[in-house]
């Protein structure tokens, strides 16, 4: 069956006989605009510092971070997201609204150095600021304060905006957290900041490596506020609460095992829906590929493509800028 002409299977295989005309009918493409690179700025650094789980990725000086910035527009990629780590934390993480923290001098470089050829990102939450390494303030039994940390997350996104940020990514699980972001920009005159809402974000084992790059302070867990990992619905349930209140943009995080997530959230929402794919997913490609386990940049874009394909239209990836440019100097004309 499989040698008469015009046999399905025969037909498929004509279809893969090359990479031009597996280009021709693919289904999923990635290219250089998806992707969004994280990048971390230290506070008082001289010279980068390495990260030791995150193998390539650096806490920026913001020397580097603006030379990191415009080589991420030059490459045309579609954002880059700031995580500051300051040198000194405190209870209310008071480094994160100070108009000279970290953060926001790191926002104001950003856009100095590359205008509006790159959007500007920067992540939203008080857990890199906060002595105790939580998302939110906390009330006298310890447990996060949800509404005293909103009136933070307000201030905060409106030290962003002073500081010239384009999308604001409000990070930590409080409930009203979109809501109460976008009535303070708007009612600042700052209605043409975006937020990127990070709504289906799950309590993981994956971000381990994220809290050596940030110099977590966290002791515990952050369950009592992020998703647990065996419920679907609620992820979606929660998108659609962000869309409400005024998401630009809803994420999902971890990608990699929330594929699931990704994709029930795309079909349910309609606004671009974004997916990070985070350090311990990075990481576990760098350790095996460095015992030659397996093919590093082969992995690296099977597990791209592979969020795409879930559903997500916009990628938030620490191999961002290696990605784009491989992906411009391959013969796929700059996608893949």
């Amino acid at each position: 069956m499989s040698g008469q002409p015009g046999f399905p299977t025969v037909r498929q295989r004509r279809l893969r006989r090359t990479p031009a005309l597996r280009r021709l009918v693919a289904e999923t493409s990635l290219e250089a605009r998806q992707l969004v690179l994280p990048v971390f700025v230290r506070e008082g650094a001289r010279e980068p510092v390495a990260i030791t789980s995150m193998p390539g990725v650096v806490q920026h000086t913001r020397d580097s971070l603006r030379k990191a910035a415009a080589e991420a527009a030059e490459l045309g990629l579609g954002g880059i997201m700031l995580f500051g780590v300051p040198e000194h934390k405190d209870a209310r993480g008071t480094g994160a609204v100070d108009p000279a923290g970290i953060l926001n001098v790191a926002i104001t470089d950003c856009v100095a150095e590359v205008g509006d050829a790159l959007p500007v990102m920067a992540d939203l939450c008080l857990d890199e600021f906060t002595d105790h390494g939580h998302c939110g303030v906390l009330d006298a039994s310890g447990a996060v304060d949800n509404d005293a940390t909103l009136e933070l997350y307000a201030e905060m996104a409106l030290a962003q905006a002073a500081a010239g940020v384009d999308l604001v990514g409000p990070s930590g699980m409080m409930d009203g957290q979109v809501g109460v972001v976008r009535s303070a920009l708007d009612g600042a005159g700052h209605a043409g900041v975006a937020i990127l809402a990070y709504s289906a974000k799950y309590a993981s084992a994956f971000y381990g490596p994220f809290r050596e790059a940030v110099d977590s302070s966290l002791q515990g867990d952050r369950r009592t506020y992020q998703q647990d990992g065996g419920n679907v619905v609620e992820g979606v349930r929660e998108a659609l609460l962000d869309v409400g209140e005024g998401a630009d943009l809803v994420m999902v995080k971890p990608a990699l095992a929330y594929l699931d997530v990704l994709r029930a959230v795309r079909e349910a929402v309609d606004v671009p829906v974004a997916a990070y794919n985070i350090s311990g997913e990075y990481a576990m490609v760098e350790a095996a590929a460095a015992r030659g386990w397996i093919d590093r940049d082969a992995a690296i874009l099977e597990m791209l493509t592979s969020i795409r394909r879930a559903g997500a239209d916009v990628v938030l990836t620490y191999w961002a800028a290696e990605v784009a440019t491989r992906l411009r100097g391959s013969l796929r004309g700059g996608s893949w």
